[in-house]
């Protein structure tokens, strides 16, 4: 499946918690093939009981998306909400 996508990286973050680390990765992806549109999403491992990936509709909110999470799960601002593509 993966060799059938695009991935476009936006920012790679690792935190390190007792309980272990918890990567936070945002990127965008797109088919291989063809020039559809791209979809932004970031991905939170390492969590239990919690939501672990958002999807953006577009860079600019990935990009602000991304830092939305760093702040929630620093404990610095609220869980961030999807944006609507």
């Amino acid at each position: 499946m993966l060799d059938q996508m695009t991935l476009y990286p936006i920012a790679d973050d690792v935190l390190f918690a007792p309980g272990g680390k918890v990567v936070v990765r945002t990127y965008g992806v797109a088919p291989a093939t063809s020039t559809g549109s791209v979809s932004y999403r970031t991905w939170v491992t390492g969590l239990r009981d919690q939501p672990r990936y958002w999807h953006w509709g577009h860079f600019e909110d990935a990009a602000q998306g991304h830092r939305s999470v760093l702040e929630w799960l620093t404990g610095r601002g609220p869980q961030p909400a999807q944006a609507l593509s």
